[in-house]
């Protein structure tokens, strides 16, 4: 007879290809059967008429870190993974963000030791590159690389992080050398600053304006131009946050003609649109995020585009900035949406929204939903098979869904420390009731049984994700170039 840690018992199991009746056996931390009538374990946990799930994998999300124009988002790593857990994510992957004039391996030493401190669930790092001078590119990354951040954030727009074209080859090449996947917030900077300029110049300040201020055509720009660029030096990227219809459509373009590009959307994109933004005074800054939403015709767009798997994930990009002087309102009552920090809080939220949709009432279905916030994120970043499914072997990082609960969320549902959701006043039927941790029960019923710092950073290698195509541009290639080595 197996004897087993736990047993989560009479569940209907659902993995990104199959959903089966099933017992899970866990012994450790790892899941070590799913069959029926499993032996006892030494606790039983009863799934009846529930549904197990992997713990979400949110790939995007940014926890005790400064924006560019130092503005803090309100949560530390003790507070967002709280959250994140609550809402059924049990990995998470936030950013160590290099500023211009920063030493990249002392922000990355620097950012270890605060998860280290709070973090509640496991954990990796993108890396945000701002500042790539020699010491950056020739040092730090490959090292930062071979120790297991396998990941590089760069930004196209932002004056204080952005990166000008030959900089951002400059990064792919090094990615490219270290077998690193590069990581990109596409929108053109000229369009955004010269939008911008001429917005406020005519009085039109509040922040609905916001929307305007981010034209669809500066998304389809940037992607099209990181795509080209991508192309060129046969180096693996991920668009972050498609907004727009355009965007999802180069996305599939590009991977028609096998160029190694992955994208995610965010729940923002797929339930906000535009309108969302337009209310008296400041109140709309509660809505605004870069790119911003956009209209109702994108949002289905980006649903077909998740399910012909033109868009792989959907991330929560949580950036929380509470509504007042330490954040969203640090300029004043007077603030112009310039003025306004962009992010919006939804490590929480993510996986009870998209299982609303997509179970519930049955938008793509269980297995999709399994695949699009675990599976896929986890094969991408190169986490998977430890993270992101229920299979023997795997951590056990296991939800047991209620399906039936209903909750409407309300400001005060989330446990981050913003202060507002976005998302106020939706209802969703279907909700995490139990959630493990490497089969140890970290909620039960709405308690966190877990202690900040109890969660584990995760190294990885850049894995298949990050391995260039072999279908290199003629340019690069010395047999097409007159012998020029150039990679």
């Amino acid at each position: 007879m197996e004897d087993y840690d736990v047993v989560i018992r009479g569940g209907t199991v659902v993995t990104g290809s199959v959903t089966v009746r099933a017992d899970v056996g866990i012994r450790g931390e790892q899941v070590a059967a799913i069959a029926i009538d499993l032996p006892p374990g030494t606790s039983e946990i009863d799934a009846g008429g529930k549904l197990v799930m992997p713990g979400g994998v949110d790939a995007h999300a940014h926890i005790e870190q400064f924006s560019s124009n130092g503005i803090a988002t309100c949560d530390d790593w003790e507070s967002a993974t709280r959250s994140a857990v609550f809402g059924g994510t049990t990995t998470v992957i936030a950013f160590a963000a290099q500023h211009r004039g920063m030493n990249l391996a002392q922000v990355v030493e620097d950012y270890s030791a605060q998860a280290r401190k709070g973090a509640i669930i496991d954990h990796a790092f993108h890396m945000i590159v701002a500042d790539p001078t020699d010491a950056t590119l020739k040092e730090h990354l490959p090292a930062l690389i071979k120790g297991g951040l396998s990941s590089i954030k760069v930004f196209m727009t932002y004056d204080l992080v952005r990166l000008h074209d030959e900089q951002l080859l400059d990064v792919m090449a090094v990615a490219r050398e270290n077998a690193a996947l590069v990581c990109v917030h596409a929108e053109n900077h000229g369009m955004l600053t010269w939008m911008g300029r001429r917005l406020l110049a005519r009085g039109h300040v509040a922040p609905r304006y916001h929307a305007a201020s981010h034209p669809r055509l500066a998304e389809t720009d940037a992607i099209a131009r990181v795509i080209a660029m991508a192309e060129l030096l046969d180096q693996p990227v991920v668009i972050f946050h498609v907004s727009t219809a355009e965007g999802a459509a180069l996305v599939r373009e590009a991977r028609g003609r096998d160029v190694k590009v992955f994208a995610e959307t965010c729940p923002q994109y797929l339930f906000l649109t535009r309108d969302d933004l337009d209310r008296p005074g400041l109140e709309g800054a509660k809505w605004m995020c870069s790119p911003p939403v956009r209209a109702s015709a994108d949002q289905e767009a980006l649903w077909r585009a998740l399910a012909l798997g033109d868009l792989q994930m959907v991330s929560s990009d949580h950036a929380p900035y509470a509504y007042d002087q330490t954040g969203k309102l640090r300029s004043g009552p007077k603030a112009t949406f310039k003025e306004i920090a962009n992010g919006l809080p939804g490590i929480e939220a993510r996986l009870p929204l998209m299982f609303d949709a997509m179970v519930s009432n049955g938008r793509l279905g269980p297995e999709k939903f399994v695949e699009i916030t675990a599976g896929a994120p986890a094969r991408i970043y190169n986490l998977h098979p430890r993270k992101g499914c229920i299979a023997v072997g795997s951590d056990a990082d296991v939800v047991v869904w209620d399906p039936d609960r209903r909750v409407t969320i309300e400001d005060t549902t989330m446990h981050d420390r913003t202060g507002f959701s976005p998302f106020v006043g939706r209802a969703v039927k279907g909700w995490p009731e139990v959630v493990l941790r490497r089969g140890e029960v970290i909620v039960r019923d709405g308690t966190l049984m877990a202690k900040p710092g109890s969660g584990r950073f995760l190294p990885r290698p850049g894995g298949a994700s990050a391995r260039p195509s072999g279908r290199i541009a003629e340019e690069m290639d010395p047999h097409r170039n007159f012998g020029a080595s150039l990679l």
